[in-house]
Parts: C-alpha cells; sequence; structure tokens
C-alpha cells in the first residue's frame, strides 16, 4: 500500500505533546532515546522473517524478532513479559521522546523502512497517522472478533474514518481531580469523593472553592494549568464553520480568574515545583518568577530553574518567603502513576473525583507499521499487550494502578482499593468516567485550534492582550492555520 504524506495537523500535534508521555511517571524529563542503529537491509530482514514463520509452523510455538518504537518506556515493561511467556522471540525496544516521535515515524515509513514492526501514537497523533497509511489493518488479523471487549472510546479511537481497527490501547485515560482528603476534611468537613466533586461542579464552583482554600492557607491548584482537561467536548468545527460555543469563552475567564487572583502557586507543569506540591508544602511563586528569562541573577550568581529540581531548591528562597500546600491536580488516569512516584508522606491521604466534564487525554495506542515483513508476530504481540487478561492482571500489579482498558479485568479488579487514594475503587471509578467520553465531536482541527486557543487565553490572563484582542488574534491564527474554514466574527 502505498503511503501518504502526513498532513499539517500531524505537525501541529508535535507541538501540543504532553511532557510527560502516558505510563512514563518518571518526575525527570526522559531523553529521546535515539533510534539507535538503523537496522539491516530489507533482504535480510526478509529472510529472517521467513525462517521464523518456518519455525514457528513446525513447533507451533512463536518465534523470530520484533522491533518496537515507542514513545512510552511501559513497552520495554511488556516487551520482557513478552519475552517470558514467549523465549523464542527476541525484541528490541526503541523509546522515542514524544516530541520526536512523529517525525522519526514519517521519515521511517515513507523512507521505504521494512525494519520496524511495531509502531504507537497517542490520540492527538493518530488521525493523521491513519491517513498516512503508517498502520496496518489489524481487521486482516480478525480484530474485529474482539469487539466489545476493550472499553468502548479507546476501540473507536483505534478505528479510521472508515472504521477499520488500526490501533488498540492497553489503558484508559479518562480525567478526573486528584485531591487531598486531609485538607478537604480540615477546610470543608468532608472528603468523600462524591461530595468533593461538589466543590468542581462548574467553573464558578471552582472559582469559590479556590477562595475558600486561600482563606484557609491552601490554593486549590498548582497552576491554572490543572483545568485544561474540563473545556467541555464540544466540536470546534461544524459543517466547516468554526465553532466558539459560550463554555469557551467561560474556561477562557477560569482560567484568567485563578491567574489573576492568585488562586494557584504559579507551579506550571511538570516542573520541580509542580512535583513538590505533590508531597507537601511549595514555595508560592509570582508569575514573572515562574516564566522569567532566568539565567543568573544580579549578581551573576545562578538563578532559579524551575525545570531543575536541584537548582530550584538551591535558589528559590531568593525568591519566595511564603509556601503552601495544594489541594488538587487535574489529570488523567494515568496521573496515578505520577502521583505514585511523588507524593511521598501523603501516600494514602489522596482521592480522586469528577469535575465539570468529561474527557479523556493521552493513551499509547499500539499497532502493527504498514511496511512490516513480520506482521503475523506482530499482531501477537498487540493481542498480548491488550487483550490478554492474564496481562492486564499483570499490569494493573506491575504499574500499581494504571487503568486497563481490558472490560473483563476492569470488571474483575472493580472493588480493587488503591491505598494511596485512600482506599479507593479507582478502576469501577475511572471506567464509570470513561462511559461519559463522547467521541462524536472529535475533529481533524482539534489540535491546532485548541493550541491557537490556549495562546489566546495565555495572552488574556498575563495582561499582554485584552480579552476582545485575544480572541480575534484567535480567529487570526485560526485562519492563518485553516483558510478553507468559515469564521464568523
Amino acid at each position: 500500500m502505498k503511503l501518504k504524506k502526513l498532513t499539517a495537523l500531524l505537525l501541529a500535534g508535535v507541538m501540543t505533546l504532553s511532557l510527560a508521555a502516558c505510563g512514563n511517571s518518571s518526575s525527570t524529563t526522559s531523553e529521546s532515546t535515539s533510534a539507535k542503529e538503523e537496522t539491516a537491509g530489507s533482504s535480510e530482514e526478509a529472510a529472517t522473517t521467513e525462517e521464523a514463520a518456518t519455525t514457528e509452523e513446525a513447533t507451533g510455538e512463536l518465534s523470530g524478532k520484533l522491533t518496537i518504537w515507542t514513545l512510552a518506556a511501559d513497552l520495554e515493561q511488556f516487551a520482557d513479559k513478552f519475552k517470558e511467556a514467549n523465549p523464542g522471540v527476541e525484541t528490541e525496544v526503541v523509546v522515542i521522546a514524544p516530541g520526536d516521535y512523529p517525525t522519526k515515524v514519517e521519515t521511517a515509513l515513507l523512507g521505504g523502512d521494512d525494519s520496524v514492526d511495531i509502531i504507537v501514537g497517542e490520540p492527538k497523533m493518530l488521525k493523521s497517522m491513519y491517513e498516512a497509511e503508517f498502520f496496518a489493518s489489524l481487521d486482516d488479523f480478525g480484530a474485529k472478533d474482539y469487539e466489545g471487549q476493550i472499553v468502548d472510546y479507546v476501540w473507536e479511537v483505534g478505528q479510521d474514518d472508515e472504521g477499520i481497527q488500526r490501533a488498540i490501547s492497553y489503558q484508559i485515560t479518562p480525567i478526573g481531580f486528584y485531591y487531598r482528603r486531609d485538607i478537604a476534611d480540615k477546610v470543608f468537613g468532608y472528603s468523600d469523593p462524591e461530595s468533593v466533586g461538589k466543590l468542581f461542579a462548574d467553573y464558578d464552583t471552582i472559582i469559590e472553592t479556590g477562595k475558600t482554600l486561600k482563606d484557609a492557607g491552601y490554593r486549590i491548584f498548582a497552576s491554572d494549568a490543572e483545568t485544561q482537561h474540563f473545556k467541555g467536548q464540544s466540536s470546534w468545527v461544524v459543517d466547516g464553520v468554526l465553532n466558539v460555543d459560550p463554555q469557551r469563552y467561560e474556561f477562557m475567564d477560569l482560567a484568567v480568574e485563578l491567574y489573576t487572583q492568585d488562586l494557584t502557586a504559579y507551579a506550571a507543569q511538570w516542573t520541580a515545583p509542580w512535583y513538590q506540591a505533590m508531597s507537601g508544602p511549595v514555595p508560592i511563586l509570582n508569575a514573572d518568577v515562574m516564566w522569567g528569562d532566568w539565567t543568573e541573577d544580579e549578581n551573576g550568581e545562578a538563578a532559579l530553574n524551575v525545570w531543575d529540581a536541584e537548582n530550584f531548591n538551591a535558589n528559590v528562597d531568593k525568591y519566595s518567603n511564603e509556601t503552601a500546600e495544594v489541594f488538587a491536580f487535574g489529570l488523567p488516569a494515568w496521573g496515578v502513576l505520577t502521583l505514585r512516584d511523588n507524593v511521598g508522606d501523603t501516600a494514602g491521604l489522596w482521592g480522586v473525583c469528577s469535575g465539570p466534564a468529561y474527557g479523556y487525554d493521552g493513551g499509547t495506542y499500539i499497532g502493527i507499521s504498514e511496511l512490516s515483513k513480520n506482521k503475523e508476530l506482530a499482531w501477537e504481540f498487540v493481542k498480548f499487550c491488550t487483550l490478554n487478561e492474564d496481562t492486564a492482571d499483570w499490569w494493573i500489579e506491575a504499574s500499581q494502578g494504571d487503568t486497563v482498558s481490558l472490560v473483563s479485568a476492569l470488571d474483575k479488579h472493580a472493588e480493587d482499593a488503591n491505598e494511596t487514594y485512600g482506599g479507593q475503587q479507582l478502576y469501577k471509578f475511572w471506567l464509570e468516567q470513561a462511559k461519559g467520553i463522547n467521541l462524536s465531536n472529535v475533529t481533524e482541527y482539534d489540535t491546532a485550534i485548541d493550541a491557537a486557543w490556549s495562546n489566546a487565553i495565555n495572552a488574556v490572563k498575563t495582561g499582554e492582550k485584552t480579552k476582545d484582542a485575544a480572541i480575534e488574534g484567535f480567529y487570526d491564527e485560526v485562519a492563518a492555520t485553516y483558510p478553507d474554514l468559515e469564521i464568523n466574527r
């Protein structure tokens, strides 16, 4: 099948990928593992594949080599588990930084590289990868026989516009608020998820909750970015027309209010203070300190670097004399892994509740490269990672809380209690949140237009532009990116 070139949508997606690839919960930014050495020529690979197929037919056991390109380090563990179950299989896992991954795959596949067997994608990049015909059809290997065994929205995200299954994820990623139960008890007199969820019921209530917490000496969020997943699920484009529904403006007002009323700690996501806020008091920074160009101070000494924990801890006293504890973090289900590694002595004091809107973010979707000469073995790997209950059971234990997508495993573990979250039954909670996800409003324009809207919000909250001017700038940016869209200003 001839591979098509990626559209501008994929390139836009590269710029907006999260700094934390789903499943990689480390509090340090992981470097891209280079694609190592480019693998041997296609003729040698074909011979190896033919030999592996012959061996499998003779012994009934899987054998051969799989080359796996991934942006989530999780697949290193999955590959090791797969080899443990299939000693005749050799795997090579290449972990590539999320920002580099789409370009790396595009370059390889458009260049005819048939050495890669397994490729992956996050939802924001999948549509363009499907259009570029990078993923082989899983239906050719019987994927439709498994329909209904994976959580509905995950199964749908793995399909192209024609309904052909191209990829499957081993995890679900609905959104929620992770909150401190002990702070909730002190400030509000209750801490159960249902009651705390009402504190985040809508944007106005979030502001009131933030003010109450600030008066009590806390901050509602580490940064205003904690609300970014709760912008709603309205479509940005309807019948070729840009659609900015009222909730978008309401969300802009929320972000601006959180920022200008000092309701957060100005600890930007993925920075050192953001991680520190999970385990206890964090220095309260002002916005200029957080986003300033800190190369050196007026004495030429080492300046504050919020991305480096050692530098931050050594220099933060120069820029802040106030600390506070943070109440909540807005993250998808994979946030349990991020908090797992950073909550420290606050383990057991957390809970998870719903927010003002349903939605999802991230997830590693696994598929087979269209150019792979080892597709049958690659399909066995995809099934092993996503459709095998024993694997799901293992991953639940190994990850200490990641939420799998296999319905039978979620049902089996529905009553499991997560001790970090006060014994809360998180699998049951996340499955309920997943039921509210609506994919009907997802469009090919979402990544770029979301980024343009975020630019407008940032311009308003920092005082760079008035609200009206920022919205006009948003229209201009969308018009320049998508000149064929009708825009009613």
